[in-house]
């Protein structure tokens, strides 16, 4: 699995331009713009157009090697509850609270969705 911080932004293009002049890549841009995927040596960071009063937020979020179900099942056996697995314009995701309440999300891209 690999690690993909999502930062919530109310300026996409500037933020994506503060992490690429930290020496991040620019990977996968969508059409309309409200979210971009930056690579690093050691993962990704996602930055996506915040809704009003999430500007700077910051959510962690997991890319998926394996089948959602298989990763909902270890969730549930080590006694989480995640939500169901849901189809979105990326992929596929689940999202589940950690021990403290804080939501995570764990993704299953399909790449031949992005645009």
């Amino acid at each position: 699995m690999k690690a993909t911080p999502i930062r919530y932004s109310a300026d996409v293009e500037a933020t994506t331009r503060f992490f690429t002049a930290l020496g991040l890549d620019v990977d996968a841009v969508s059409r309309p713009g409200s979210w971009v995927e930056l690579a690093a040596d050691a993962g990704t960071v996602a930055v996506h157009r915040a809704a009003p009063g999430d500007e700077g937020r910051c959510e962690l979020a997991f890319e998926a090697d394996e089948p959602l179900e298989a990763v909902a099942e270890r969730l549930r056996a080590a006694g989480f509850d995640p939500g169901p697995v849901i189809d979105e314009s990326h992929g596929r995701s689940i999202r589940v609270q950690d021990p403290d309440g804080v939501w995570v999300q764990i993704n299953r891209n399909d790449r031949r969705l992005f645009t």
